[in-house]
């Protein structure tokens, strides 16, 4: 059953359906997984064309008062159900930074889960991703990408995550240079209360 739910949501269908699912709590307890976060609500009418430099928020699109307490919910929620989480890697950008601290109290700033155009003229673009998306955490444990919607997006197609979302990711092996992983469902915000420790 879970499965086949699986296959349905990754086909866009029925995700608040699997996240009432028990068995996504149980698989996710156990880690494992790859958790890919969007960062939650910022502010639109801000953009990031004028930045100097990832450090400097003031000119980047940045986290609403709202989105810093979906972060700080979604954290909540992650301990509510007794999900464990090991390493927790964040683009370099302020919202994304913001969004893994509020939720998880740490982020690894990494290029390799950096925001970009879904469609790249560098066919590689987002191997550095596909790679860490592979790799499995330490046992007993889920690792976070804290990124944005563009690069989850480019790598798996439609439908694109709402600010906030998680896709939750099963890696495989790299096998032959070619990085395996499937994304087995999506968590949207409001699906968190649904599931039950």
């Amino acid at each position: 059953m879970f499965r086949f739910l699986a296959v349905l949501v990754f086909l866009g269908w029925g995700f608040a359906a699997l996240a009432a699912d028990p068995n996504l709590v149980e698989e996710l307890r156990r880690g494992g997984y790859v958790l890919y976060l969007r960062h939650t609500s910022t502010d639109f009418s801000k953009n990031d064309a004028k930045m100097t430099s990832y450090e400097d928020c003031a000119s980047q699109r940045n986290l609403t008062d709202k989105g810093r307490d979906e972060a700080r919910a979604v954290g909540g929620h992650i301990k509510r159900l007794g999900i464990p989480i090991g390493k927790v890697y964040a683009s370099p950008f302020c919202r994304a930074v913001e969004t893994a601290m509020l939720a998880f109290g740490k982020a690894e700033k990494t290029q390799e889960v950096r925001g970009g155009p879904v469609q790249s003229d560098d066919p590689k673009r987002y191997d550095p991703l596909r790679k860490l998306l592979s790799t499995p955490p330490a046992p007993g444990a889920n690792n976070v990408v804290s990124s944005h919607g563009n690069p989850y997006f480019a790598v798996f197609g439609a439908p694109y995550l709402a600010e906030g979302e998680i896709a939750v990711i099963r890696p495989g092996r790299i096998d032959t240079g070619n990085a395996r992983f499937e994304s087995i469902a999506r968590i949207r915000l409001d699906d968190w209360e649904a599931l039950a420790p």
